[in-house]
């Protein structure tokens, strides 16, 4: 009989009774990346229906767009209502980019398709999530160059949207949260969008895996074999052995020279997380640089916990926050 697993006494008791519901649906992990895409996409069908998440009626519409030198990007535009508000009605902007450790997931992900959606009714804001190509077929700096070209396509076309360009906010979660960090500093660089917000859940901001905090889990697993996991993904996103790549700013922008100028943030972690380190250094980076953040540590989460809408009170709080951060965006005055 297999042993089960060992979970954190630290854990909230209502991930337990979540992941419970859930348990039946695990199976080991394919090695053949497009096999482990598959099963991804079909576990998250079967848990948002398991956990009962609704996909609200909104309009949508998907767009391919070019990424010099690199394949093109697809992305999805959700409006908060059912029919698409003229141009110019002037809603706020978010381009968001999903989770999966660069190697599974997209727009079509059931569970990030009702997320967006959700959002996207309760904020009342235009939500532009896109999709970046996954490794290990594509690699760095593929990604973030594509994340980059999403972003543009949102501030130019924003008024077309109904949306308004000078209410823009970037975010994403985990390997997505690295990649809304990269576009950040790409903007910098490049064109100085006035992006509002970060809006950063669970990033992952340094891969060289300095900032990675194993100490909270609990759970009888190494230290070692956590980071040698971790490690794993990203040699399937930048190369196996690549150390150059993993100090790169725009793979690692907890690692960038200076984080002057860059857009205010919110940034939230997770108690039990490894990548807690990550993302709490970035928000301390980010303030002493003069720029204005904010980091939320929910005790008790675990790295995946923020989805389990309906089930965990601290997810629905996440919920909230998130939303409750775009509708300020409405209200923000406009840059003179």
């Amino acid at each position: 009989m297999p042993r089960a697993a060992r979970v954190n006494p630290l854990t909230d008791p209502f991930i337990v009774a979540a992941n419970r519901l859930l348990s039946d649906l695990a199976r080991p992990q394919p090695k053949d990346p497009v096999a482990r895409r598959r099963q991804a996409a079909e576990l998250s069908e079967q848990s948002v229906r398991r956990l009962g998440i609704e996909r609200a009626e909104v309009a949508t519409e998907d767009h391919v767009i070019p990424v010099p030198g690199h394949p093109d990007a697809r992305l999805r535009v959700y409006w908060p209502t059912a029919v698409r508000p003229e141009p110019g009605a002037g809603l706020p902007v978010l381009v968001y980019f999903f989770g999966g450790g660069w190697t599974i997931g997209g727009i079509d992900d059931v569970g990030w398709d009702a997320t967006e959606r959700r959002r996207a009714v309760a904020s009342g804001a235009i939500i532009v999530a896109g999709e970046y190509s996954l490794a290990p077929e594509v690699r760095f700096p593929a990604q973030p160059e594509q994340c980059w070209s999403v972003l543009e396509w949102a501030h130019r076309h924003a008024v077309e949207l109904g949306g308004d360009p000078e209410r823009l906010a970037i975010g994403g979660a985990s390997s997505g949260g690295n990649l809304a960090a990269a576009a950040t500093l790409l903007n910098r660089q490049r064109a100085d969008l006035p992006i509002r917000l970060q809006l950063l859940e669970a990033p992952a901001v340094d891969l060289t895996m300095k900032h990675a905090d194993t100490r909270g889990l609990k759970i009888g697993v190494p230290d070692a074999i956590l980071r040698r996991l971790g490690g794993m993904l990203v040699d399937q996103y930048l190369g196996k052995g690549n150390k150059r790549a993993r100090l790169d700013p725009i793979a690692s922008p907890l690692r960038a020279p200076s984080h002057a100028g860059l857009p205010e943030a919110i940034i939230y972690t997770a108690e039990l997380d490894p990548l807690r380190g990550d993302g709490e250094a970035y928000f301390r980076a980010l303030a002493a640089a003069g720029v204005k953040a904010t980091c939320v540590r929910y005790i008790g989460q675990t790295h995946t916990s923020g989805g389990l809408i309906g089930h965990v009170p601290a997810a629905d709080h996440l919920e909230r926050d998130v939303v409750t951060a775009l509708r300020s965006l409405a209200a923000a005055p406009a840059r003179v």
